[in-house]
């Protein structure tokens, strides 16, 4: 007996694809429940809430429970035909427009395509690089004292898509640091989510502040200050 089942399209799948704020498709999903990362984190400028339940995240730091679902991202850019391309696209011309030139080359090389896993074969090379800077912050550690020391070298410069929990991670090893031991990174003060990459911090927290943007277009931007300390629990 042959299959009477009807073809799908994509705009059967909507609800379990498309933002709750901007009701657009999700892009970079991040769950609360899911919203775009940059919907939900505008929203919490405002307000400590779920948008859609009402129920507050966090007292005092939100973007701390967000979470990505890279899956979700790859399924949604599967279903809708030209979305990824157009994602990459406004990516590209944002990092043209705001990343400094350093000898001449300023300009950023193409996106590589994502292998399985997800994993990139030039280990992320010719993504957009960003200039960071590790600052440490001397206070109370786990222990009771100052647990973390400052850097060797500072000053690194690395593809815009890492996330801050790999910069934890690079901290730990750097620092020699137990397994156990948690940092908190921030910047301009505030504490970022292990899931936030650089980009996402230079666009929603670092840019927005006229001091950290060079005023000739002649000029380098400085490079993007981030802060690490132990972790201190509120709770």
């Amino acid at each position: 007996m042959a299959a009477t089942g009807r073809k799908h399209l994509v705009k059967d799948f909507n609800h379990f694809i498309t933002c709750y704020l901007c009701r657009g498709y999700l892009i970079k999903p991040t769950t609360l429940p899911f919203f775009c990362k940059s919907c939900i984190v505008q929203h919490f400028e405002e307000s400590n809430d779920c948008p859609k339940c009402g129920i507050q995240v966090h007292e005092t730091n939100p973007l701390e429970m967000l979470r990505l679902d890279n899956t979700l991202e790859e399924i949604i850019f599967k279903l809708v035909p030209g979305l990824r391309e157009k994602e990459e696209q406004q990516e590209l011309e944002f990092w043209k427009k705001n990343q400094p030139k350093e000898n001449g080359q300023g300009k950023p090389g193409p996106f590589p395509r994502r292998g399985r896993g997800g994993e990139d074969g030039d280990y992320h090379r010719s993504d957009p690089q960003i200039a960071i800077c590790l600052d440490c912050l001397h206070n109370a550690g786990q222990s009771g004292e100052s647990s973390v020391t400052d850097l060797m070298k500072r000053f690194i410069r690395c593809s815009s898509r890492v996330t801050v929990g790999t910069i934890k991670k690079f901290l730990s090893l750097k620092l020699k640091l137990p397994s156990s031991y948690e940092l908190d990174v921030l910047c301009n003060g505030e504490i970022m989510g292990r899931d936030h990459t650089l980009e996402f911090i230079y666009m929603t927290r670092w840019r927005l502040h006229g001091e950290n943007v060079s005023q000739s277009p002649s000029l380098p931007t400085y490079p993007m200050v981030l802060e690490y300390r132990p972790r201190i629990d509120f709770g």
